[in-house]
């Protein structure tokens, strides 16, 4: 498989959503245990009392909704390989990767960085300056940060902290 077997089409909510909330199950699936077992429960808890994937379909359908958020898909082999949500945040002349997904089955074939490389295009099309995308800093998102930094990005110092109530 190649990237040049891959399409990058926008987003209908009519005919792609059923698949990228599958997709979004499968992507995440192996992040949110890793992730889990890193932060303190009573975080973890807060933030998925109903569990990860409860919470990370509600806020992918959200997403969907928004129309701050331009949502791409790729089709790879005629099967939804990824997607891709790109914001335009015109006040700090920068774009967001607000979400990148790619299916496990689809993972290490170059999917990541075509959408990545979308995405820059897109935000060069639209006149900004700089790209912003932000993941965990746990074990589970390791890899998401090993492709961010392969494609250039540079880490921005930030420190968030959690007390218990």
């Amino acid at each position: 498989m190649t990237q040049t077997e891959t399409e990058i089409l926008p987003f209908d909510r009519t005919t792609h959503l059923d698949d990228l909330l599958k997709l979004t199950v499968r992507a995440w699936e192996p992040v949110f245990p890793k992730m889990e077992r890193a932060i303190p429960g009573y975080v973890y808890d807060s933030f998925y009392p109903k569990g990860w994937k409860t919470r990370q379909l509600d806020d992918v359908r959200t997403m969907c909704k928004d129309p701050d958020v331009h949502l791409f898909i790729t089709r790879t082999d005629g099967k939804m390989s990824g997607y891709l949500g790109v914001k335009s945040h015109e006040e700090d002349n920068m774009g967001e990767i607000y979400i990148i997904a790619v299916d496990p089955d689809f993972q290490r074939h170059g999917i990541g960085r075509t959408l990545m490389d979308f995405a820059f295009d897109w935000m060069r099309d639209e006149g900004l300056a700089m790209v912003m995308v932000e993941t965990g800093g746990d074990p589970g998102h390791a890899p998401a940060r090993a492709v961010y930094e392969d494609a250039g990005f540079e880490r921005y110092p930030v420190a968030r902290y959690f007390r218990k109530l």
